[in-house]
């Protein structure tokens, strides 16, 4: 241990290894660092004895490239990486992106669309018996049917078009090492039906023991939109290890198995995790990964969020749990950082999905789980949640003390509506006075109440009250720190006089974004299916939906209403939506009239 794992065939036999146990193909530049899923799945089983070997962005229009390492004994493991290869490769409106940050020199094009399919079935044309095992964040939120935006359809379970033995979700650790041992006793892979955090295919259902939940059909879901918004509903309310069970998902012919999710890791179990012997950095093969910049100088010190929004795939791949890390293993690694050559004395972040979780949201959910049918922050915060930062705020105070370190950012999500929750200023107050790089970056996602409900986010107020005191902070301190509200264009819900309410406001506190984000439908989210079926799968009540590419583009366009570009989309916005009162020169109006110039004003 100690160095990177074998990428050439050469470098196993190095080793002496004549056969490896594994052969872990990614989506991604090999990349070893903790951030990075792939990373944490090779050195555990590295930790556990097991051989294993990187087989990172093959060439999948070469079959030779498949067979660099021979058959492994055990089998191929396949991610796309740490990202969906459709969202790598596209943006919301469909068109190619230029940059893949995951890959050398941040160059486009070293993986394929729908990457976790195409490689699997290359590994199954180069060895037809060999045992193809899934996971990462492609095949974890594509583990049942789902609504695929690309296609414009509703898809089968990834493990059918992969052709894969079994398909692991979520963050695996667990997953793993089960399924190795089990391998390497001389289980075959389609006797491991037993496992948490698996999904599997089978044509009887008598080999399942457990109780189970039969979800709607393939055939229904594909042509009854109604059908296909209860079986979410449905997966939504099985997300949480403690009280989900089985599903089961009929196809013609067959059906697939989602067994309940891994359980959380202990704390123990989270620090032995990234206590292993990273190397920290991209393979020196390559020039330069792109991503390593966001993360090298980072500290992940939670997963899992109870936050809960709907647009987020957190609940679905990590869950509502928060699982963290100790104060010593984070200080640790710290350390480690503080001694790289190329650190300047500046940790980039301290968290995780939600910086400023560090515990379960109540006591209960470390016994029973998340409730399935309540979220713990919205539309109230509950009666039994914990609201303390005493924790977080004596980490930062820890790793700010250190030698070496001259300031702690967080750049990771900040909840301010549990921020705003807590009683006790003290540890806004040192957020504010230690621990802002010039800018924080919040996200209200919108300002309309009627699309805050559809995204599970507060309501404005809270976020204006937020805005006065964190403005207030900064005056008693004498700061000029700035705040950057992310804002979302087109979410299910949102129709142009929600858009016209967000120009508005954004015209009131004087802000104009540099980057607007349209609402991305990606696998595996509550949004997501209000986008396909426009109806909320928790109590089915219709949900509005702005589908069309133009009335997506005018209320994107009303976000950035300044912009010159957009006045013309700007302009029939308005007046679809009869607010004229918005075209003129008066104060309150968003633009001016067609081909009329402000009049000029008198002198007395």
């Amino acid at each position: 241990m100690g160095q990177f794992l074998p990428v050439t065939r050469e470098e196993m036999l190095e080793r002496g290894w004549q056969q490896p146990d594994f052969v872990y193909i990614s989506g991604d530049a090999y990349v070893d660092h903790p951030s990075f899923g792939a990373a944490i799945i090779t050195r555990i089983l590295e930790s556990r004895g097991f051989k294993v070997c990187m087989l990172a962005q093959p060439d999948w229009r070469r079959l030779d490239d498949f067979q660099r390492f021979g058959k492994p004994r055990l089998g191929f493991l396949i991610s796309s990486g740490n990202i969906d290869s459709m969202v790598n490769h596209y943006s919301v409106s469909k068109k190619r992106r230029k940059k893949d940050s995951y890959s050398n020199n941040g160059e486009m094009g070293h993986r394929p669309d729908r990457a976790v399919i195409v490689y699997s079935q290359k590994v199954r044309q180069a060895y037809p018996d060999a045992t193809i095992l899934i996971g990462g964040i492609e095949a974890s939120l594509r583990r049942l049917a789902h609504y695929d935006y690309w296609d414009d359809k509703v898809r089968k379970s990834i493990l059918v078009d992969a052709r894969a033995d079994l398909l692991m979700y979520g963050m695996g650790e667990n997953s793993i090492i089960e399924i190795a041992e089990a391998l390497d006793s001389g289980l075959e892979a389609r006797y491991l039906t037993y496992l948490d955090g698996t999904v599997f295919k089978v044509k009887d259902l008598s080999m399942i023991s457990q109780d189970y939940v039969m979800l709607p059909s393939y055939h229904d879901i594909t042509h009854d939109k109604r059908e296909y918004a209860k079986s979410f509903g449905i997966q939504y309310r099985h997300t949480d290890h403690y009280n989900a069970k089985t599903l089961v998902e009929p196809y013609e012919g067959f059906y697939i198995v989602q067994n309940r999710p891994n359980r959380p890791l202990t704390q123990m179990e989270m620090d032995d995790t990234y206590a292993l012997p990273y190397q920290r950095t991209y393979h020196p093969s390559y020039d330069y990964i792109p991503a390593i910049e966001e993360v090298r100088f980072s500290l992940i010190s939670n997963r899992g969020c109870f936050g809960a929004c709907n647009f987020c795939a957190l609940n679905f791949h990590q869950g509502r749990i928060i699982q963290s890390r100790s104060h010593e293993s984070l200080i640790e690694e710290a350390k480690k950082m503080i001694q790289e050559p190329d650190f300047k004395g500046y940790i980039h972040d301290v968290g995780g999905p939600t910086a400023n979780f560090r515990f379960p949201s109540c006591q209960k959910q470390t016994r029973h789980g998340a409730c399935p049918t309540r979220q713990c922050l919205w539309p109230q915060p509950c009666r039994q949640l914990r609201v303390d930062h005493q924790d977080y705020l004596k980490l930062l105070r820890k790793l700010r003390s250190l030698d070496g370190v001259k300031k702690v950012f967080i750049r990771s999500g900040i909840r301010y509506d549990y921020l705003m929750y807590d009683q006790d200023d003290s540890f806004f107050k040192e957020l504010v006075q230690y621990h802002i790089s010039g800018q924080l970056k919040v996200a209200p996602e919108h300002i309309s109440n009627q699309v805050l409900d559809k995204m599970g986010k507060p309501h404005r107020e809270l976020y204006e009250k937020f805005v006065q005191k964190y403005t207030q902070l900064n005056k008693e301190m004498n700061k000029n720190q700035y705040l950057v509200p992310y804002l979302m264009s087109s979410h299910p819900g949102s129709d142009l006089n929600s858009a016209i309410e967000l120009a508005e406001y954004l015209r009131d506190i004087h802000h104009q974004p540099e980057q607007v984000q349209d609402f991305y439908p990606t696998p595996g989210t509550l949004s997501t299916a209000m986008y396909y079926t426009e109806l909320d799968p928790r109590d089915l009540s219709p949900v509005y939906v702005a589908k069309t590419p133009k009335e997506k583009a005018m209320q994107r366009a009303l976000m950035q209403y300044r912009r010159p570009q957009n006045y013309h989309l700007v302009y029939e916005a308005l007046v679809l939506a009869k607010r004229t009162d918005l075209i003129g020169f008066q104060k309150k109006c968003l633009i001016k009239p067609k081909g009329q110039k402000r009049p000029l004003q008198r002198r007395s």
